[in-house]
């Protein structure tokens, strides 16, 4: 998963750059980059770390220009090395380009693996730059080349090209990752969340649809839908179950409502659950723990108190680094956990290595009895889209049955949503369920995975 955010006609499209990365900081943690256009040349500015380690004073001197995009990484392609690190940029026939990418290709290794046949040399593991090469052996103007190379990769891709008189923001035809236009008086801007849009002081216009491709230059902007449209869009329900943040609006709905709407849910499918507290995990267990509450009557406590310095755990590119921020990163109030029967809510039990310590933790601070309640379906396949769970033998849920699960986290019950639950919930009342990607939930990829070792995708019904 990344964060990318592209700035159009602004003397400080640098500066407007960087404070969006911050609202999109919760989508990669391990590399950030920015980069401008001016005078005919692109300008970079990439590293390894946070936004406020890659860029840590207000000067931006090197990025100057009324262009820019950025890009925030956590690797679900490529290693966690500098030379992955986005946007990255080319000199190719159609000049110099920089592209940053949110999603995963799922074809992009079939691509590489043809391309270097015919002598293409790649400079990064990224599947990212696979675009770049059939963009470059692409002919006519950039924006058919860009057409073209997009007609041959297969699986998500929120993506923005920056050239040094344009800006080309694509999704694709499935539209995956979210993707949003925004403007801020006469500078046009691009982003993943709403959040980013927001902090920037940037109007909400609408969201890019799936199969878009945008062409700015300058106050002029020009939508094309080029590509073929599937029967069906397939938007990552687990943007707003987890990734998300929770001011945001993506796919029409408030990320915020969406989970408070899966707690209660939640709630509604547990009726004969009792407790004396409902506890979340945070912060993104917060507001399923809030609806739980609200349907329940079952007073909501933060027994858990989270330290802001710790980067999230999910996205740590190794299982030890996971585990070690793990333990850094909740610790239990004794005072308010002591004696009780806690209801536990979370957004999802992907390795099960953190809810595993979290519930040791409660038992040591006091706790009673820990029911577990977790607002999605168990996760039980890898997800080829963006998210970081690309080996079935890491999926807890996919090794062990909900009672070996339970036994395995040392509950003293495991409680899931449906997935109609799920689906009801995200769609909001009277939305539509249909739509989403559901793959991790269910084994039904709705694209080909034709680089990973998996069964042809089953259609539905």
């Amino acid at each position: 998963m990344c964060g990318i955010i592209a700035i159009s006609n602004h003397p400080q499209s640098a500066e407007l750059a960087k404070l969006g990365l911050f609202a999109l900081q919760h989508r990669g943690q391990e590399s950030a980059g920015i980069v401008t256009a001016a005078d005919g040349e692109l300008h970079s500015r990439v590293g390894m770390g946070l936004v406020s380690e890659v860029f840590p004073s207000r000067d931006l001197a090197g990025l100057p220009g009324r262009m820019a995009i950025g890009h925030v990484r956590y690797a679900t392609t490529g290693a966690s090395h500098l030379r992955n690190a986005q946007p990255l940029v080319f000199k190719n026939i159609h000049g110099p380009v920089a592209i940053a990418h949110n999603g995963n290709l799922t074809n992009a290794l079939e691509i590489k693996n043809r391309l270097e046949r015919r002598g293409a040399i790649f400079q990064s593991s990224t599947d990212s730059e696979v675009i770049i090469h059939l963009l470059a052996r692409a002919n006519g103007p950039l924006e058919d080349a860009a057409i073209d190379a997009l007609r041959q990769v297969a699986g998500a891709y929120s993506l923005l090209f920056l050239t040094p008189s344009s800006i080309i923001a694509a999704r694709d035809p499935y539209g995956f990752r979210p993707l949003l236009l925004g403007q801020l008086d006469k500078s046009w801007v691009v982003a993943s969340e709403t959040s980013a849009l927001h902090l920037i002081k940037a109007r909400v216009v609408r969201e890019i649809e799936p199969g878009e491709m945008l062409i700015i230059e300058g106050e002029r902007i020009k939508s094309l839908k080029p590509f073929k449209k599937p029967a069906s869009p397939a938007r990552c329900v687990f943007e707003q179950v987890y990734f998300a943040r929770p001011d945001s609006t993506i796919f029409g709905r408030n990320v915020q409502a969406s989970r408070r709407d899966l707690g209660r849910a939640l709630a509604r499918e547990l009726s004969d659950l009792r407790a004396d507290i409902v506890v979340p995990v945070p912060d993104s267990g917060i507001s399923a723990a809030l609806g739980f509450s609200d349907v329940s009557g079952i007073p909501f406590e933060l027994g858990l108190v989270r330290s802001h310095y710790v980067s999230r755990t999910f996205i740590k590119p190794t299982q030890e680094l996971r585990e070690l921020a793990a333990e850094l990163k909740l610790a239990p109030v004794p005072e308010t956990l002591r004696g009780k029967s806690v209801i536990l809510i979370d957004d999802s039990i992907v390795r099960g290595t953190t809810s595993k310590k979290i519930a040791k933790s409660l038992r040591r601070a006091g706790a009673r009895e820990i029911h577990m309640a977790v607002s999605s379906p168990p996760i039980v396949s890898p997800c080829y889209y963006g998210i970081d769970t690309p080996r079935a033998g890491e999926l807890v849920a996919n090794e062990k049955s909900v009672e070996e699960v339970r036994r395995f986290l040392g509950v003293d019950s495991l409680h899931y949503l449906s997935l109609e639950g799920m689906l009801r919930a995200c769609a909001g009342e009277g939305g539509d369920t249909r739509g989403y990607c559901t793959a991790c939930f269910t084994k039904l990829y709705p694209t080909p995975i034709s680089d990973y070792q998996t069964p042809e995708p089953r259609k539905k019904g």
